[in-house]
């Protein structure tokens, strides 16, 4: 069969496994039911996720133009501490802004390659950490606004890692530690104004597990701009990534915004 359309990052269903799918404008697929069967991937062109228009892709699914527009990718997006809306105050769109940014955000810890922190809306648990590929994950705080969040993960990023390391997450290394007991070490850790939102009762522990056949040894990221027609065989998915025989894995959050043409 063939699937043509442009990539967006895939949807997630938690479960045991964790269920992918890619979904196109007028089509789905479920991912999972191609482990262990070949797949063929064919770069189309582009079209910006924002504006619609056939442009190269500059960052995050969006041209050039709409990156340095759109309020959907303003610098609080990746630094949260630098979000405004609680003052009232704009960076490019503050409906949008009070929207996104004025909602119960959660500052986590999360296991993927190592222990890491992270922050995100508490409507998007547990999704972000499937989509980092983290194996274990646990709240820390929730705070009613994103600076709150944001000055919560600059606290701790001295204590502990904000990025992942992907190529350790796909190659499912990482060390094991009780994140229990490690998020009671960081309540002195955080700032005054969010020690009233410690998490100190007990909070479930999830745990995610990825429909991956095999993990691999090593890995080579693949790029549809230097290589626009793939063929392989896939072993697993993990995160936002689809891992082929032979240690080929291919990013699709990275490759938003791409159109491809998809044969399975």
């Amino acid at each position: 069969m063939t699937y043509e359309g442009v990539l967006t990052k895939m949807q997630t269903e938690f479960g045991a496994p964790i269920q992918y799918y890619l979904v196109f404008e007028d089509s789905f697929l479920n991912v999972n039911q191609l482990l262990g069967k070949p797949m063929e991937i064919n770069f189309v062109g582009f079209q910006c996720l924002n504006c619609g228009k056939k442009k190269k892709i500059f960052r995050q699914g969006f041209c050039y133009d709409c990156f340095y527009s759109s309020p959907a990718v303003g610098d609080w997006i990746m630094k949260p501490e630098l979000s405004t809306a609680h003052l009232g105050i704009a960076d490019r769109d503050l409906v949008y802004e009070e929207k996104v940014q004025l909602q119960p955000h959660i500052v986590y810890l999360a296991l993927s390659s190592e222990v890491k922190v992270g922050v995100t809306r508490k409507t998007q648990m547990p999704t972000r950490w499937i989509d980092q590929g983290a194996s274990q994950a646990i709240a820390i705080v929730e705070v009613p606004n994103r600076y709150l969040a944001g000055i919560t993960e600059v606290a701790l990023k001295n204590h502990y890692a904000d990025k992942t390391n992907w190529r350790k997450m796909l190659t499912n290394t990482f060390e094991t530690i009780d994140l229990v007991a490690e998020r009671l070490k960081v309540e002195h850790l955080i700032p005054t104004e969010v020690q009233e939102y410690f998490y100190n009762q007990k909070i479930d522990l999830y745990e995610m597990h990825y429909p991956v056949l095999e993990y691999p040894s090593k890995v080579t990221s693949l790029s549809l701009d230097k290589t626009p027609n793939f063929q392989g065989k896939l072993i697993g998915i993990k995160g936002q990534y689809l891992l082929f025989e032979g240690g080929t894995v291919f990013n699709i959050r990275s490759s938003e915004g791409y159109v491809v043409k998809i044969e399975v």
